[in-house]
């Protein structure tokens, strides 16, 4: 074994949410290492697309436009505006309330391409085909046990990210506890080639037997029965065994001809009591599992990592102490435990049957109502999320809005003032501030046609922590930036 090597922190994964940690650890000057044990990108049919609030996360830094991806197609509605997204495969959801951003479609290994070039650019260190195999933490770090191409070797580090999916060696050795709901479904999703590619027609279809979604992009499959959940999660899956779910369900005599990306899922619904063991901190499906209906579980692991790297980056450089990251469980938990109970919801209005049918139909009338469709639209779309920053000031604890900023330098968006991953202290009204905090928050001072104050603080993540008028931005300022 090679002698003990040591680093600011390790990420176990290279999944998006691996990567966007390391990428906003790196922005910050964090020395970070990856391990990931895949070789390259896994091919599997994973998340096809990402909400509004995870676009506008990426676009803090750089990335929507790179985003190889289209906009959200709609697929017919009630009344109202087009929908831009489901509930338990009712197309039904239409505009948010607080995002311009618009749902895009994008495969989940696109997304990691681009995360991955992003992080490398930043200076991450990636290495594929390392696996974690054990660590050990005290007070002062962890020693992580890694199994390499060349051999087993030591990493000492100061933290550890897990971000190793939901089955997390990470958090399964932490001892964290993980409660929840067993899955009592089991679906599995496959590009096929079938002898009737109209089988069923395209889209979301209840069936007496379940559920077939045909789409959206051609040969793509998903099937789910409501029998409980797989017999043996971990056996391999095999042409036959997808094809005849596809038949009980469709009541079809369908055959399938050729597959790949098989993937077989259930839907039990878990949360990790903490997000923070020690020096170890989960973050995505490491910290929570839930079924994949609503396409929300990428999303929440993109918030995640943006929750999560500029604060341990702010305790790593020794700016901000270990409190700092209270706020991670503290802001992230209800978060999870939200998508976790309308997952929950989907799956129990999505089964067959009469009295689902009229469940189906009463909450669709309901939400022809514009409050109440946006409530859901927010919901899962996370744009309606507000971290509880103890302010009564509704504009605090929110996603910044996009807001257009003429400075002496130019005319700018504000995501585009937060390239750096600084703060942002935006001066709207010319008043005098603090200078102390230059180095770790950007003073822009502009003037804006729509502002919703005259001074705002906004966080590396893009959410306000403060707003003219709402207490001491002194603070604010010594609370999430530290003291001076």
């Amino acid at each position: 074994m090679e002698n003990v090597v040591m680093k600011n922190a390790v990420v176990a994964g290279a999944g998006p949410v691996g990567l966007a940690v390391a990428a906003e650890l790196r922005l910050r000057g964090v020395e970070v290492v990856v391990l990931e044990p895949l070789l390259s990108i896994d091919p599997r049919v994973k998340a096809g697309s990402l909400a509004p609030r995870a676009v506008d996360a990426l676009d803090l830094r750089g990335l929507a436009d790179r985003i190889p991806s289209s906009a959200l197609p709609s697929t017919g509605g009630r009344r109202g505006s087009a929908p831009r997204g489901h509930f338990a495969g009712m197309w039904v959801l239409r505009e948010s309330a607080y995002s311009s951003k618009a749902a895009t479609l994008v495969p989940q290994q696109a997304l990691e391409q681009l995360l991955g070039d992003h992080a490398a650019a930043e200076g991450a260190e990636i290495r594929r085909g390392h696996t974690l195999t054990g660590y050990t933490q005290d007070d002062e770090g962890v020693t992580v046990q890694v199994e390499g191409p060349e051999g087993p070797y030591e990493l000492r580090t100061g933290w550890l990210v897990g971000a190793d999916g939901g089955r997390s060696p990470v958090r399964k050795a932490s001892g964290v506890p993980f409660p929840g709901t067993d899955g009592v479904i089991t679906g599995y999703q496959a590009l096929v080639e079938l002898d009737d590619a109209d089988f069923v027609p395209m889209g979301w279809n209840r069936l007496p037997g379940g559920l077939v979604v045909n789409g959206p992009v051609p040969g793509r499959v998903l099937v789910v029965e409501f029998d409980g959940p797989p017999a043996d999660r971990d056996a391999a899956i095999t042409v036959e065994e997808l094809q005849a779910a596809l038949r009980r369900v469709s009541g079809t005599e369908v055959t399938v001809l050729e597959a790949r990306s098989l993937t077989r899922f259930t839907d039990n619904a878990r949360l990790a009591e903490s997000f923070v063991i020690g020096r170890v901190l989960l973050a995505g499906d490491a910290a929570h599992v839930h079924s994949p209906f609503g396409g929300q579980g990428l999303n929440l692991g993109l918030g995640d990592a943006f929750n999560l790297g500029w604060k341990l980056a702010a305790v790593i450089r020794g700016e901000a102490g270990r409190e700092l990251l209270d706020t991670y469980t503290a802001e992230r938990g209800p978060v999870a435990a939200k998508v976790l109970e309308n997952t929950r919801a989907q799956v129990a209005m999505m089964g067959p049957g009469p009295y689902v049918d009229a469940v189906r139909e009463i909450f669709a009338m309901l939400l022809e109502s514009d409050d109440a469709n946006r409530r859901l639209t927010d919901l899962v779309s996370g744009a309606g999320l507000r971290y509880d920053l103890g302010s009564a000031d509704d504009l605090v604890g929110r996603f910044v809005p996009d807001l257009t900023v003429k400075t002496a330098e130019g005319t700018f968006r504000v995501a585009e003032l937060m390239r750096s991953g600084r703060g942002l202290l935006l001066v709207l009204d010319g008043r005098a501030v603090p200078e102390a905090w230059a180095g770790r928050v950007e003073i822009v001072r502009g003037t804006c046609d729509a502002a919703p104050a005259d001074a705002l603080l906004v966080r590396p993540d893009g959410h306000v922590a403060w707003t003219a008028g709402d207490g001491s931005l002194t603070e604010a300022l010594t609370s999430w930036f530290g003291p001076r």
